[in-house]
């Protein structure tokens, strides 16, 4: 089975060339790839398959001719990875599977069709514009925090830190306690804290995440825009640009009237084979 690893700020994905969706992949295979001691390692697996070949991507294959089939590296789907989406579209053009029609690529997705445009080493996807949907809490070693409610296609709680509490020194190495009342399908929780003004942006966070089905992240791009419409929000803005600094880096989010754009690097750093029966438990 031919593979690539690429990764956009850490954030890293193990992809699979599948484009007439004839591979068996299975939750334990995706978990046994990003096993970072047993198997290739990685925050998720994109799998690249032809939208009309993939059930989940027939609907919109008059619109794109790509899906990416993400799930997380436990085995479990996600709706939308703005970061994989980066390192998808970056790949697609590497492989020469796919040229910007005008100054946008299109690709089908489960949270429906982003475009993404190219710029020299950073890639931006367009997606929907982050929705603010109420408040919730998230505890942590003792620590509860207020958050808010954001749906960027998936779900994200974006909580700030208390004022003189250092980000680094939260622990993530187990899952936030949330309301599995407000989130049935889990919750990706974002842990912010102001940042120094950046020229050219509207205002600069520092961010850590969690990501349900993949535990803490060095990245995550939809976390990203959450918390940039937070940022805004309390900013009094209703659109603007927010730098976004994580533990792999620098996004840029811009919020518009109807979408986000969330820009980036998007590095691909290794192509090969491996040996799918060695992976399986």
């Amino acid at each position: 089975m031919e593979f690539t690893k690429g990764h956009g700020t850490g954030n890293d994905f193990v992809i699979l060339p599948d484009p007439d969706g004839s591979l068996d992949l299975t939750p334990g295979l995706v978990a046994a790839l990003c096993d970072r001691r047993r198997g290739l390692g990685g925050d998720g697996v994109l799998r690249v398959v032809r939208a009309a070949k993939h059930p989940e991507g027939v609907a919109l294959a008059g619109e794109a001719e790509w899906f990416m089939d993400y799930w997380n590296s436990d085995g479990s789907f996600a709706e939308m990875c703005g970061n994989g989406a980066r390192v998808f579209v970056r790949y697609l053009l590497e492989r020469g599977l796919a040229t910007p029609v005008g100054e946008a690529l299109p690709v089908a997705t489960r949270a429906g069709l982003v475009r993404a445009r190219v710029a020299g080493e950073d890639i931006a996807v367009e997606m929907r514009r982050p929705r603010l949907s109420g408040t919730a809490t998230a505890t942590l070693g003792g620590l509860t925090l207020a958050g808010a409610a954001v749906d960027v296609g998936n779900p994200h709680l974006v909580c700030a830190v208390p004022a003189g509490f250092e980000l680094p020194a939260l622990d993530l190495t187990r899952a936030p306690d949330v309301d599995a009342a407000v989130f049935p399908s889990g919750v990706n929780v974002e842990f912010t804290a102001p940042g120094e003004p950046v020229d050219g942006t509207d205002g600069h966070v520092l961010m850590r995440v969690y990501e349900r089905g993949s535990a803490e992240t060095l990245s995550c791009g939809t976390g990203a825009c959450a918390v940039a419409a937070v940022g805004l929000r309390d900013a009094g803005l209703d659109t603007g640009t927010m730098a976004v600094d994580v533990p792999g880096g620098r996004l840029t989010v811009t919020v518009t009237d109807d979408s986000c754009w969330l820009s980036g690097p998007a590095v691909l750093v290794a192509t090969g084979e491996l040996t799918p029966a060695a992976l399986r438990p």
